[in-house]
Formats: C-alpha cells, sequence, structure tokens
C-alpha cells in the first residue's frame, strides 16, 4: 500500500483490511484514522483555499428604478447625517445574486461558471485576504458555460494571487474523496470560502435538458451530452464556478449544478471536470478569444431498439447534409457512426460530445459500419453555430471593414445567408461589416458568401486571412451566387 491513494493509509487499512489484517500492536485507533483523515482535508483545504474567490453581482439601477438606501441600527440611537446606498465594499452588502471563481493566472483572471453572468450587472470579487476589486468579462462561453473575469485596475494586477492547482479530472474514479470551496448564500462576501465533502457518485453524468430551450432538445451545453463528474458533496446555491477538489488540494472539476428532486431535501452535485476539453477552453478564453467546436454536417439518429438488442453500438446518420464536411468527406446516409478518435459510441449524445471536443479544422477519424461492413472515414470539421451571447474582448483584426467566418456557424434568423446555400464548404460567410468602412462601401453585407479573392479559392476563415494579407490595392472578392457568379471590388482602406 502506497501514500499515493490519499495519504491516509491508516484509513484504508482500518476500512478495508479490518483487525484480521494487522498485529493488534500496529492497528490504528478510530481517534487515529480520524485525526490522519483530519489532517489531510485541513491540509488540502489549506493548499487551494487562497485561490478561491467570491463573486458578487450586482445589477445595475435602471434610470426609473429607486435606489435602495443602507441604514444600519446605532447603537448609541444617533440620526444618521445621510442615508446612502449600499455599496460592494460594505462589510454588511447583500449582492444581487453570487457566485465562486477560481484564480487561473497571477495578473487577476479569474475562471467561473457562465451562467453565473449577466448582461445587466456589475462583478466584484472578494479575495481572501478580504480586498475587494471591479472586475469585467474578459471571455465567456456559453457552451462550455466558463466564463473568465478580469479583475480591474494597477492593484489587481500586483495584488498577491495564487492561482489554483489544477488535477487530472479525467483520472477520477467513484468513490473517491472530494472537497468543494465556494460561496454558498454569500456566507463568503469576506473571501473566506465554505467547505465541504463528499465522493465521486458517479462519471459522465447528464443534467436535465432545459425544457424551453430549443437547441438540441434543451441541451444547449456541452456538458449536456453526458461529460459531468456527480458527488454527494452538498453544492448550495452560490457554489457554482468553485473547486471540487482531491485530497492533494488540486481542481479536478468545476462545480456549475445541483439537481434537487422535488420533495428531497438532498440533492446530487455536478462538476465540470478538468480534462483536455476544459484546459483548451481555458486556455482559449484566457487570452479574451472566442471558442470554436467542430461541426459535422449529419442528422444522426439512435439505432432501432432490434438492432441494440442485435448487439450493434453507434449513431446511424439519418440525413447528410449536403454542403458540409460529412458530405464533403464522404459519409452516406445510413452509415452507423460507431467511435470518433477511438472513443467508442453508443447514442446521439456520445456523437454530439465526441464530435464537439474536437475545434474546427481537426479531422476526425470515424469508425463507420456501412452495410455491416465496417471502415474508417477521416473528416475535416467545420465550425459548429453555437447558440446564445458570447463574449469576446479579443478579435481577429478585421480586414478593411469586414470578418469573416465559417457558414456552418453564421447565426442570424433575420438575414439569411444570400445567394446561396448557407451549409457550404466552398465559400466563407462575412460575419460583420463595419459602416462606412471600404468593404460596406463596396456593397458588402452580413451574410454574403465568398468563394474567391482576385480568383483564388477560399474554403476557411484562415485562407481568407492569408489571401487578402498581402493585398495592397483593390481587391476583387467573388460571391457564391446559385444563378450566376458576381463580385464585389473592396478598395484598400484610407
Amino acid at each position: 500500500m502506497t501514500l499515493r491513494a490519499y495519504q491516509v493509509a491508516p484509513i484504508v487499512a482500518l476500512l478495508l483490511l479490518g483487525p484480521a489484517g494487522f498485529v493488534r500492536a500496529q492497528e490504528p485507533s478510530g481517534l487515529q484514522a480520524a485525526a490522519a483523515l483530519e489532517k489531510v482535508l485541513t491540509e488540502s483545504i489549506a493548499r487551494a483555499e487562497p485561490s478561491v474567490v467570491a463573486i458578487a453581482r450586482v445589477r445595475r439601477e435602471g434610470p426609473d428604478e429607486a435606489v435602495r438606501p443602507e441604514f444600519h441600527p446605532d447603537p448609541f440611537q444617533r440620526r444618521p447625517a445621510a442615508l446612502r446606498p449600499p455599496q460592494p465594499t460594505d462589510a454588511n452588502f447583500v449582492p444581487t445574486e453570487y457566485g465562486t471563481g477560481v484564480v487561473v493566472d497571477r495578473r487577476g483572471l479569474v475562471l467561473t461558471a457562465y451562467h453565473v453572468l449577466r448582461e445587466d450587472s456589475d462583478y466584484y470579487v472578494t479575495v481572501q485576504d478580504r480586498k475587494v476589486y471591479r472586475a469585467w468579462v474578459k471571455a465567456a462561453d456559453p457552451r462550455s458555460d466558463l466564463a473568465v473575469l478580469a479583475l480591474e485596475g494597477a492593484q489587481a494586477a500586483s495584488a498577491n494571487l495564487q492561482p489554483i492547482v489544477f488535477g487530472d479530472g479525467g483520472a477520477l474514479r467513484k468513490g473517491q474523496i472530494v472537497l468543494t470551496l465556494g460561496n454558498p448564500y454569500a456566507m463568503a462576501r469576506d473571501g473566506q470560502a465554505s467547505a465541504g465533502w463528499g465522493i465521486v457518485a458517479n462519471l459522465a453524468r447528464k443534467p436535465p435538458p432545459v425544457p424551453q430551450d430549443a437547441a438540441a432538445a434543451g441541451k444547449r451545453t456541452l456538458y449536456h451530452f453526458g461529460t459531468l463528474i456527480q458527488t454527494d458533496a452538498r453544492l448550495n446555491l452560490g457554489t457554482s464556478g468553485g473547486p471540487l477538489l482531491n485530497l492533494r488540494g488540486e481542481m479536478v472539476g468545476l462545480c456549475v449544478a445541483l439537481a434537487a428532486a422535488a420533495g428531497y431535501e438532498s440533492s446530487a452535485g455536478y462538476a465540470i471536470p478538468v480534462d483536455a476539453t476544459f484546459h483548451r477552453v481555458l486556455d482559449v478564453l484566457k487570452q479574451g478569444r472566442e471558442v470554436e467546436y467542430g461541426f459535422l454536417g449529419i442528422q444522426p439518429m439512435n439505432l432501432r431498439p432490434e438492432e441494440v438488442l442485435a448487439g450493434l453500438r453507434g449513431a446511424r446518420a439519418d440525413n447528410v447534409v449536403r454542403g458540409t464536411p460529412a458530405a464533403r468527406w464522404g459519409l452516406r446516409q445510413s452509415d452507423i457512426i460507431t467511435s470518433v478518435d477511438g472513443a467508442a459510441i453508443y447514442d446521439t449524445d456520445a456523437l454530439y460530445l465526441e464530435v464537439g471536443k474536437l475545434a474546427p479544422q481537426s479531422v476526425a477519424h470515424l469508425g463507420v459500419l456501412r452495410s455491416g461492413r465496417p471502415q474508417v472515414v477521416d473528416v475535416t470539421l467545420s465550425k459548429y453555430p453555437v447558440l446564445g451571447k458570447k463574449i469576446v474582448t479579443v478579435r481577429a483584426e478585421a480586414w478593411r471593414g469586414l470578418r469573416v467566418d465559417y457558414p456552418s456557424a453564421y447565426v442570424d434568423s433575420e438575414q439569411p445567408a444570400r445567394g446561396g446555400d448557407l451549409f457550404t464548404d466552398e465559400a466563407v460567410v462575412l460575419s460583420e461589416v463595419e459602416p462606412g468602412s471600404p468593404a460596406a462601401q463596396a456593397g458588402a453585407r452580413r451574410g454574403m458568401l465568398i468563394s474567391h479573392v482576385d480568383g483564388k479559392s477560399v474554403r476557411t476563415p484562415q485562407e481568407f486571412r492569408a489571401a487578402v494579407a498581402d493585398k495592397a490595392g483593390p481587391v476583387e472578392l467573388r460571391l457564391a451566387l446559385v444563378d450566376h457568379p458576381a463580385a464585389l471590388v473592396v478598395p484598400p482602406g484610407p
């Protein structure tokens, strides 16, 4: 037996082997075993606690809304000189809503859950030494439910912040002891996080879909397809964005949800695992950039009951959409996809999840059962159309007032793509045109599809940017139209 398995050998000996497994003189007492566990828990919490912050979300007052004054009883019964609106730096200030975050960069970057954010709010972060900082959203991604806040001011940049240490959430096993740190019910307004503990109850869980959400039958986030850690550690309101820790004090998950059942006092807690997808998303958010996800281009369906009973597994391509990567790289209707990059596919949720973990332009190696014969189809992915408000503060530089994107990712119900099928891998879409820019003056509009730059075909935003990078004079952009080709000539900027 080694200390690696949680560093609590006395407890393991006591619980698993029992008195018969040891000479009585070596047997730990119940108090010694409890003290050993207590020591591990307190040390693990102390190791991670400086990296956990309280987040107050304060709704901005509208022009017609009265500001509620802050008044505290005076034991000497003196009349207050003046009533003032509550301040987020006041010790007794109660925020509109609250959450938890973890420091991920010494320069003042804090990771939290996307659903903690609101458009009409300001954010204040209280760190362990009780200092309070204004914060702003550097980047937020609805599909991963992750967001990064940046602390304001030079003072924040010089603060003694301690980034959390990450562990391997993908290596967790059922029954492992885990800890939580968070800001339940805003009790940690002073920056002193509250702790909890439990075990890993299950892995790769799916929360219930959101009934009113039409996106993928209520499955708006990637973890709705089965990524979450389930724990019996108590996750109260305000714990979202806090860390799930192993006994080494390493963060193995980010707490995001509780699933209380009607009529029951206890609830199941969920956390996003710290795995390869988590690290990919976090790295992009820390840069302030948009997180992008892979898109295949099929309408999948689960196998029929008789096929499952016969031992088949996978997801059937009920429809291969014309103009998508799936069609371009040879997937066929009725193909059964059995694996993605070696990961087994058992249903449509697993297919959405494994493809979604990949980035655009990744090559997905698909195991396919076609007419009963197994084969491999390699597909270069496009970009998934993420619904919900993305916050991006560092964007690709506009070229002469326009930006382009993958047509598959273009979401605009009021302005459909002009002059062609939106699903195409033979062009890029104009996702933004700045008013008054050279591109706007040339007639460029959102939703137009561009297939060529000065006669050279472009299929991805990267190819477009490379094609225009060294252009000094007027540039011809060919539109992808159904009936006949047309072009825009974009002059150089002023």
